[in-house]
Order: structure tokens, then C-alpha cells, then sequence
């Protein structure tokens, strides 16, 4: 099974802090999971990849902007860097958590532990 992990964290919350503007505080981030090996069928009958997505809210610490960077100058790249750091503080290996709890939903997509029945009567 390979999953493949996207992060989109281009939603940002920005102020100004002391004296640099548009400083990022918070990004709002989502991980989404994509297994393009293992299809399923829409609703339409038509096979397409399970995808699962994660999402949340990250503070980052600002109190050093040393290295502050200008957010015209900001790439998704960094930003994710940022946000994965900054998950990884809150609870050690947080990023790898949200990944397997993304894993374990799109396998429960593809064979559900479960079943759901109507009574007859």
C-alpha cells in the first residue's frame, strides 16, 4: 500500500510583530493521503484513488524573528517545514501520527472492519 502524503498549508494568519509586517503566526494545514494503488468506485461506478485529508490549526513561536523571512518571499515549502516542526513540538512524532491515522482510515475505506444491517422487522 503506498500512500501518498500532500501537505496544502497556504492559508496563513498574519500581523505585524514587533515592527515586521505580515509576520505568520498560525497556518491553517491539511495533510491529505492519496492511494492511487488500490481503487474504489464512485457513485457513478467509475474507479477512483481513496483519499483521506487531516486538518488543523498550528500556532508557530514568534518570539525569535531572527530569521524572519518577508511573505513575499515565503514558499509552501517552508511553510510546511514550519508547520511539521511546530506539530512535532506539541507531541513528538505528531507528523507520523496524523499519517497513520490517515493510512488507517483510507484502509478502512478499502476493507471496512465493519458491516451496517437493517432489521427485517
Amino acid at each position: 500500500m503506498a500512500i501518498n502524503y500532500t501537505w496544502d498549508v497556504k492559508t496563513v494568519d498574519v500581523k505585524e510583530i514587533d515592527g515586521k509586517a505580515d509576520t505568520v503566526f498560525n497556518v491553517h494545514w491539511v495533510l491529505i493521503g492519496t492511494d492511487n494503488d488500490r481503487l474504489i468506485k464512485n457513485i457513478l461506478g467509475n474507479d477512483e484513488a481513496v483519499v483521506q485529508r487531516s486538518s488543523g490549526t498550528i500556532a508557530l513561536d514568534t518570539s525569535d524573528l531572527s530569521n524572519f523571512i518577508p511573505f513575499s518571499d515565503l514558499t509552501e515549502s517552508k511553510v510546511q517545514g514550519w508547520v511539521e516542526t511546530a506539530l512535532n513540538k506539541i507531541n513528538e512524532n505528531e507528523v507520523q501520527t496524523q499519517k497513520d491515522s490517515i493510512a488507517l482510515a483510507i484502509e478502512n475505506i478499502i476493507n471496512p472492519p465493519f458491516q451496517t444491517k437493517t432489521l427485517d422487522k
